[in-house]
């Protein structure tokens, strides 16, 4: 885990602007934070893995170049809305390129992702099934923060001299919990079953603000973690 791990990521977007070794490496630590969120936006919208990750390095060396990030603001709201926006942008003007590459002989060539119509014309329809781009952007976003905050409450914990309690009730923050009866638990740790429950409700809470923890390095307003939060529960319900 790196030094800025517990700094914001708005204290990181303000000291990324610059060309110095710091500004660098803050804005490394955001790339990091945020790259599986990208590369799953980019699959949504239509390019195949190599090619989403290859164009993902693409937005990312464009931040690390310095200047394009100097429009975010905390006052202007949430970073991952900011990314977001400059990732649609950014994946548009690829768009175009790619377009105006395959252009030729006075025709317009349009694609649109679905199953071809039945009359064979060539038109697609979209697959209103298919994950849009911005709500695949949002679900990695939930899932990249989730792990990040069970790394935190992890830290925490192995810090405290607790590791052997956070292994044995780990299974009960992920999907593991149907698999591991809690008596079992309980014997490890030497203790009762419903000492476990306890234990389980204690640290789910934890969890919990752990989770929001990790949002409110990601807002600009105190305000907005609750906000967040229940962005987060409907991308994962998606």
């Amino acid at each position: 885990m790196t030094s800025s791990f517990h700094d914001t990521r708005w204290t990181l977007v303000s000291r990324s602007r610059g060309s110095d070794t710091q500004a660098k490496a803050a804005l490394s630590e955001l790339c990091k934070a945020y790259y599986a969120p990208v590369v799953a936006f980019l699959r949504r919208d239509g390019r195949e893995e190599g090619v989403a990750r290859d164009l993902a390095h693409d937005f990312f060396a464009k931040l690390l170049a310095g200047g394009a990030i100097d429009g975010a603001d905390p006052m202007r709201g949430k970073f991952r809305s900011y990314l977001l926006m400059a990732l649609k942008r950014f994946a548009a003007d690829q768009r175009d390129r790619d377009h105006a590459a395959k252009r030729g002989g006075g025709q317009i060539h349009a694609v649109i992702e679905g199953e071809s119509d039945a009359t064979g014309a060539g038109l697609q329809i979209a697959d209103t099934s298919i994950e849009a781009p911005d709500a695949a952007f949002d679900r990695q976003w939930a899932l990249t923060l989730l792990v990040r905050a069970l790394v935190r409450l992890e830290s925490e914990m192995r810090g405290e001299g607790k590791s052997e309690h956070f292994d044995a009730l780990k299974p009960w923050l992920t999907a593991e919990a149907d698999a591991t009866p809690q008596a079992e638990a309980a014997a490890k740790l030497g203790m009762s079953v419903e000492a476990v429950k306890v234990a389980v409700h204690r640290l789910r809470k934890r969890f919990r603000e752990a989770v929001k923890a990790e949002i409110a390095q990601t807002v600009g307003e105190a305000g907005d973690v609750r906000e967040e939060l229940d962005a987060l529960m409907s991308a994962l319900r998606k």
